[in-house]
């Protein structure tokens, strides 16, 4: 086995291909069985609207197969030009072109049938002259003020700088809280006017319209775009002026903001000693949840909750504010010893529902030394597509960068898009388990939904109230071959699979994004009679007793395993057993995953290793499978699996980010990328291992959620000294500077920002590093350590004894 690794994936200009499409299986098993025994599951990483400089938009509507299908044309559909008639790939169905397609032929072809065209998007204009305008973005502030002095104005300042960001007819508005819910109204800018909601018990949407005098306000239902499915309504706001006093442009409230968070001060309800300051989060955002609904259902909008602490009074609250009863620890939930949290699941549960059916987002900012409750409102910012952002402070660059991040223009913004919806189309022999991913069920089940449920399933359809550029969603298929696909003769080399992504895009125009991909069908292969024969030092023996037929028989199954291992895409099965034992922890107590990832790497290599049965040192790997023990080695000891030293708010936060990332970013998640700086050689990968630190050497060490620039103990010195700012050292000089503008190309590309430290060799801050490393020197063999080198003092056993460990029980009779 291929043993010897460098940090993180191998670069390539785009791995994730012009539709954005990842697969585990690029060919794919054609039985129930055979897919069993793949052991990976069947999954495609998809990423709705990726930018692409390549995509090609189309001014008018869709052309669909007739229902139940309703597939758009592409370009795996074949036509017969002289008839006018195409044929649908998914379902096989005759279309009629309509007559706007007469002038179709072999050397005019319309963009949807050109190959490069796989990913197209519809933009059809509006039919009704007198259709309402786009309507325009919301950002709804919701400021937690029970913060100390300092912090407070952290906040306000990073508000400031966001509201100078924001489009001149974005609608804004702002709600503070602490033992109370204040809602601003920023339409009556001469004098400062709140509403105030009680904390202490839960609000419903209808006493939240009946206090503000909403309740006659209504909405009113813009007209569907055609093309479009029903129910997507684009609903624009009611002219009411009682509407308007709380939603403004923020052309007309920027001054009115600005002055409110100039006035603004910390809450001023008496905090005991002893005592937690009264914060009622779960009120706020119901309080947010219910004003949106009221104004603008159906229409973009995003919550923006600025968090710093744990909510403890009302509903969503995660502890008492008594100091003597801890935050809960995941020891506590293991126990069932965390009085409040399943009630607060619920309550948020329960918000989610609301804020999913008025096509609303929850974007939440985390900033505080304590736990803020991210694990239990994870259920509410995932199901709404929302983003998350945890840090230690409102003055943290994770938080101050980020939070600018999201109003930005230009190439390093999000593309923050509203009111999204899924769905997916597929040959008639799979099914469709469900999705891990930002993204809500809409329970529209059919032939093509799956008795197995993963995720978010029992539908063909799903919403996204939010999503963004660097979005990515995982669909999880089951094959599912039904005897009269088994009985038609000939069956289809070809599967194929198309995506219909409806979304209402930065600039408020309704889209259509249509991606359609194929794959290759592999027949049954018996890979137990395989290896045998492979495996067998009387190979050769064997086949000479073999009949004509069974030789035949032999020769496809050699051919079949062998597409299937050649069609295997070994970072998406790391990054999708990633997500799905996530979910597994979450959902299933006993759930141990550390086992069940050993026992499945143990069967994949006993499947599709070539090896001599019981002798170790034959087994080899496939390159498609070599680097699959090192993540699967990286993933055990990851914060996906190892919960010890994090919180629950922790681990929901990298969970949420696993969940929604691509699978270049999922993969630096599960296994760090690390660069090599030193004066005789450019900037080169390095082993993820101990002994890649040396004296004269500086590390960039690159784990996502932070990046590590790590001097070794001569770099330090001669740094202390100040040889860099000596003329005669420039060289130095540019060596401390090469790896600080890597690791800032790296953050200006990452959303949320990562946190950058800077340490060296025997540091406290060394630890970041030290705790991700292959531990291949410890305390047990620090006489084998290289001169200059360090080592990790733990009992881990390092990736060369996990490997001798896995050939000895893959290789087992």
């Amino acid at each position: 086995m291929e043993e010897d690794f460098a940090g993180g994936a191998t670069t390539v200009p785009d791995p994730d291909g012009p539709d954005g499409v990842r697969m585990t299986w690029n060919s794919w098993p054609r039985s129930k069985v055979e897919a069993s025994k793949c052991v990976v599951p069947v999954a495609a990483s998809f990423s709705p609207i990726r930018s692409s400089s390549s995509l090609t938009v189309l001014p008018y509507l869709p052309l669909r197969c007739r229902p139940p299908c309703a597939a758009v044309l592409n370009p795996f559909a074949r036509v017969d030009f002289g008839a006018k008639i195409w044929i649908c790939p998914i379902c096989f169905s005759r279309n009629q072109f309509p007559s706007h397609y007469a002038g179709i032929s072999e050397t005019n072809y319309p963009a949807e049938l050109y190959a490069q065209c796989s990913t197209i998007e519809y933009a059809p204009p509006h039919i009704d002259a007198a259709a309402p305008p786009p309507p325009p973005p919301v950002f709804l502030f919701v400021l937690d003020i029970c913060l100390i002095e300092e912090e407070l104005d952290f906040v306000k300042s990073a508000m400031r700088r966001a509201i100078g960001l924001l489009p001149d007819h974005a609608l804004v508005g702002f709600i503070t809280f602490g033992t109370q819910v204040l809602l601003h109204e920023l339409g009556f800018a001469d004098l400062t006017k709140v509403y105030v909601f009680r904390g202490t018990k839960e609000i419903t949407k209808e006493q939240v319209l009946e206090q503000l005098g909403l309740s006659f306000a209504g909405v009113r239902h813009g007209s569907v775009a055609p093309g479009y499915p029903k129910g997507h309504q684009a609903n624009a706001l009611h002219p009411s002026t009682s509407v308007n006093r709380f939603l403004l442009p923020a052309s007309d409230c920027e001054y009115t903001l600005n002055a409110l968070l100039d006035e603004l001060q910390l809450d001023r309800w008496p905090v005991e000693a002893g005592n937690r300051p009264l914060r009622c989060t779960g009120v706020a955002l119901s309080v947010a949840a219910g004003l949106l609904g009221a104004c603008i259902a159906g229409t973009g909008a995003r919550i923006i909750a600025l968090i710093g602490g744990p909510c403890t009074v009302g509903p969503g609250m995660i502890v008492s504010e008594d100091q003597s009863e801890p935050v809960r620890s995941h020891k506590d939930l293991d126990k069932d010893a965390a009085p409040h949290f399943h009630k607060a699941i619920k309550f948020y549960d329960n918000l989610a529902k609301q804020l999913v059916n008025q096509g609303h987002v929850l974007d939440l900012f985390a900033s505080a030394l304590d736990q803020v409750g991210v694990a239990e409102m994870k259920v509410v910012v995932e199901r709404t597509g929302g983003l998350v952002v945890l840090a230690e402070s409102f003055g943290h660059p994770v938080f101050k960068d980020s939070f600018k991040r999201i109003f930005e223009d230009g190439e390093q913004s999000l593309g923050l898009s509203f009111n999204g919806t899924l769905e997916i189309n597929c040959s008639k022999d799979i099914k469709i388990q469900g999705i891990i991913g930002p993204c809500t069920s809409l329970e529209k089940k059919g032939a093509l939904s799956a008795d197995t449920i993963v995720g978010q399933g029992n539908t063909t359809s799903w919403k996204m109230c939010g999503l963004d550029r660097t979005t990515c969603l995982t669909i999880f298929f089951d094959v599912s071959p039904s005897e009269k696909s088994n009985q038609s003769g000939i069956p289809n080399p070809q599967l194929y699979i198309q995506f219909l992504t409806n979304y209402q895009n930065p600039d408020g125009q309704m889209r259509l994004r249509v991606t359609t991909v194929t794959r290759k069908w592999v027949d049954g292969s018996n890979t137990e009679f395989t290896h045998f024969c492979i495996a067998s030092s009387y190979y050769c023996i064997y086949v000479n007793a073999f009949s004509n037929d069974t030789l035949d028989f032999l020769s496809v199954t050699l051919l079949n395993v062998k597409e299937l291992v050649e069609g295997f895409d070994q970072e998406t099965a790391a990054v999708v057993l990633a997500r799905y034992i996530s979910l597994k922890m979450e959902m299933e107590e006993e759930f141990d995953a550390t086992r069940w990832l050993d026992r499945s790497l143990i069967r994949i290599c006993s499947r599709f290793g070539d090896y001599r049965k019981d002798d170790p040192a034959s087994f080899t790997l496939h390159p498609n499978f070599s680097i699959l023990p090192q993540f699967m080695f990286n993933l055990r000891r990851s914060q996906f699996v190892q919960v010890f030293n994090n919180s629950p708010d922790e681990t929901a936060y990298f969970r949420m980010l696993l969940n929604r990332e691509s699978i270049t970013n999922s993969v630096v998640m599960i296994q760090p990328s690390l660069l090599s700086y030193s004066f005789n050689s450019p900037p080169t990968p390095a082993l993820l291992d101990v002994s890649s630190i040396a004296l004269d050497r500086i590390l960039l060490f690159d784990a996502y959620f932070s990046i590590v620039i790590f001097h070794g103990v001569t770099i330090a010195q001669w740094r202390n000294i100040g040889y860099q700012n000596q003329p005669e050292h420039q060289a130095f000089a540019q060596l401390l500077q090469d790896p600080q503008v890597d690791a800032q190309a790296i953050i200006r590309e990452r959303f949320p920002v990562p946190r950058l430290v800077v340490c060296d060799q025997h540091g406290s801050q060394a630890r970041f590093l030290l705790a991700k490393l292959n531990p291949s020197a410890t305390y047990n063999s620090a006489h084998e350590v290289v001169p200059g080198s360090d080592i990790i003092f733990t009992d881990d056993v390092s990736l060369q004894v996990f490997c001798e460990h896995l050939q000895k029980l893959a290789v087992q009779s």
